[in-house]
């Protein structure tokens, strides 16, 4: 199965959500959310992440995960993970309990494809304070992909992980949980990375980049925002509309896509040092904001 068939597929099978000019949207993607161990990249920006979600939740924005939200190829379970970082799953819980998260599954999460596995391990949890079942994602659903489809103009974007264009990390996602159990996870503490992501192999990036640009041309040129290789990327109007997220590990910083007032903006959040010396959280804007109606309009 090609690149464009498994795109194509996830497209025609993708979630809609109608939105307008009013509607608000953060897009975040790879956080690799982990146990807290020395190989839990996501452990040194949850501070940050965790700060950024709180400040989007009440200022009224959805949610929108584009896959490899919780690190499920180094760790076994969700348990230890959710354990790891409880403050940020019931954050989650606020959008979800609102009807604003909209979550992707990638290939490190690819298991929530299986509405079984979710419904057993990410509904409820065990609360030792009480002794008692406590509901977290109640009826929560995964997707392969998502297609916003603005209501007035009828225009679309296309959210996806991006690892239907990898034909390793998609069809033998099993293969590469594996080699990162047994061999790259006990090498992390040395600094030797899995080179068989995208992230980490620079060649492989711009293959996969290639691949979807190239879907996208042969797709009427359609809005599409991914993950999967953690580059941040922005088009300007006029351009082959592919945008990337970017990831929520990057040293010390975590970048995501903004989507309000019908814009789209590209942000970074990150730590900075006030004149006396105290450390705040704050947003950068990268690129943008630059209004979507600019962008070329697909009609499928």
């Amino acid at each position: 199965m090609s690149s464009n068939t498994r795109l194509n597929r996830a497209y025609n099978n993708a979630k809609k959500i109608e939105f307008d000019d009013s509607s608000k949207f953060i897009l975040f993607s790879d956080c690799h959310r982990g146990d807290n161990s020395f190989a839990d990249d996501f452990s040194k920006n949850r501070n940050i992440y965790h700060h950024a979600l709180k400040h989007y939740f009440n200022k009224g924005f959805n949610y929108c995960e584009l896959g490899d939200g919780d690190e499920l190829w180094e760790n076994n379970n969700f348990e230890s993970i959710f354990f790891a970082h409880k403050n940020v799953f019931k954050l989650l819980k606020e959008y979800h309990d609102e009807n604003r998260l909209h979550m992707i599954w990638g290939n490190h999460d690819m298991v929530y494809r299986d509405p079984n596995y979710i419904k057993k391990h990410l509904s409820t949890y065990f609360e030792p304070k009480n002794n008692k079942e406590q509901v977290i994602f109640n009826n929560i659903t995964y997707h392969e992909a998502i297609r916003l489809v603005h209501k007035k103009t009828n225009q679309e974007i296309f959210l996806a992980h991006g690892h239907q264009a990898d034909w390793w990390n998609y069809k033998f996602w099993r293969w590469g949980r594996f080699l990162v159990r047994v061999l790259w996870k006990p090498l992390q503490v040395w600094g030797i990375a899995d080179p068989t992501s995208p992230a980490k192999n620079y060649k492989e990036l711009i293959k996969v980049e290639k691949r979807i640009k190239k879907w996208i041309v042969q797709n009427n040129e359609i809005i599409t925002i991914v993950g999967h290789t953690h580059r941040p990327r922005f088009s300007e109007p006029g351009d082959i509309p592919f945008f990337n997220d970017g990831s929520c590990v990057h040293p010390r910083s975590i970048t995501g896509i903004e989507i309000e007032n019908g814009t789209i903006s590209l942000i970074k959040w990150q730590i900075a040092t006030k004149d006396d010396g105290t450390l705040q959280i704050i947003r950068v804007l990268l690129e943008g904001p630059k209004k979507l109606i600019d962008y070329k309009k697909a009609s499928h």
